[in-house]
Parts: structure tokens; C-alpha cells; sequence
């Protein structure tokens, strides 16, 4: 895409993010920020997404004309971050622990240009049903799971363990809109929406 047709840099490589922003109408390049997602001891949650979410956005945004997005999402269950599952074994564990409970979804969002950074945290309740050993090994042979936050999608194929959710559903798929929708307005970036 035309450098003049850009208003804005997403320092992710999520294909998840780069639909949402897509959706509400924003035209936007992508960049991978080298940031290691290392959760530090004693780390609260939002502050873990906060810093991540930021760092991502200031690694691109030193030789950037255009402002940078960057966003991390966890999932938090009993107060414990889960991230990616590291292989069959862990993302099984992780959907089995979130069975038949409630759990949040986080996601930190932060916008930076040479001038100043803004950020939010946007935090979704998700209850789930019942998930059987045999459903976890299952879901994870669909291949789906190998790189969500949690071990799971919720606009896949996850959805038939999601009994309800309170707060954005976008937010957990990745990027809370309407809150992104708001730091992109404070930052003249437009979006497809006008008026």
C-alpha cells in the first residue's frame, strides 16, 4: 500500500488485529516489533499487557512518521496469565482449567507518536461450559489454538465452549475496537466511520 494512503503503523503481526482494524475502515501498514512477551514475577495482568502493548508501540515509533499501535492480550484465570500454549500438552491444561468457570480477557492497547502515548486496558468476562479431555485434544488437532492467548479463539471454533461473555468480544479476539476506536480519534487518525 502507497505510503500516502497510510495513517497509521500496527507493530503486529496478529492477522486477527490487522482484520479488526481493517473492519473499521483503517488504513494501516504492518510492522513486527521485536519485543520479547516475557511476564514478570508479582506482575499484575494489566500492568503485564500495559507494558507490553507499549514497549511494541515505542520500538517502531522512534523513525516512524505515522503513529504506532501496539496491543498484547492475556487471558487470566485465578489471578495466573495464560499465554500462548507452548505445545498439545499446555493448551489442553489450559482449556481443561478454564472449563465450566469464569475467566478475563486483557488487552492492553497503547498509541504513540513522536509526541505522546495514550493507552487503554479493556478487560472481558468470558464463562465457559463443559469441556471434556477428549474435546481439548480434539480442538487442538484443528490446528486453531497453537497461537492464542489462553489456547483459544473465540471467532473459531472455540465459540461452542463460550457460554457467555460480559464486556467487547472484540477484545478477546485481540484488539478492543471501540476503545482503539477512541485513542485513533485522538490521534487524527480516521477511521471509516465519519461524521
Amino acid at each position: 500500500m502507497p505510503q500516502q494512503f497510510i495513517d497509521l503503523i500496527l507493530a503486529s503481526a496478529s492477522p486477527r488485529r490487522a482484520e479488526l482494524l481493517r473492519q473499521i475502515g483503517v488504513r494501516f501498514s504492518v510492522q513486527m516489533a521485536d519485543v520479547p512477551e516475557i511476564y514478570r514475577l508479582g506482575e499484575r495482568p494489566e500492568d503485564y499487557v500495559r507494558r507490553l502493548s507499549e514497549a511494541k508501540a515505542r520500538a517502531l515509533a522512534a523513525g516512524a512518521t505515522l503513529p504506532v499501535l501496539g496491543a498484547d492480550t492475556v487471558v487470566v484465570c485465578d489471578g495466573r496469565v495464560l499465554e500462548k500454549p507452548r505445545d498439545a500438552e499446555h493448551a489442553q491444561a489450559m482449556l481443561l482449567r478454564l472449563a465450566n468457570r469464569r475467566h478475563q480477557v486483557m488487552t492492553g492497547v497503547a498509541l504513540v507518536d513522536q509526541a505522546r502515548i495514550e493507552q487503554q486496558v479493556v478487560l472481558t468476562e468470558v464463562a465457559f461450559g463443559p469441556i471434556t479431555p477428549q474435546q481439548a485434544a480434539a480442538y487442538w488437532h484443528t490446528g486453531e489454538p497453537a497461537d492464542k492467548a489462553g489456547g483459544y479463539a473465540i471467532q473459531g471454533l472455540a465459540a461452542v465452549f463460550v457460554e457467555r461473555i460480559e464486556g467487547s468480544f472484540s477484545n478477546v479476539v485481540g484488539l478492543p475496537l471501540y476503545e482503539t476506536a477512541q485513542l485513533l480519534r485522538a490521534f487524527a487518525v480516521p477511521t471509516g466511520v465519519v461524521g
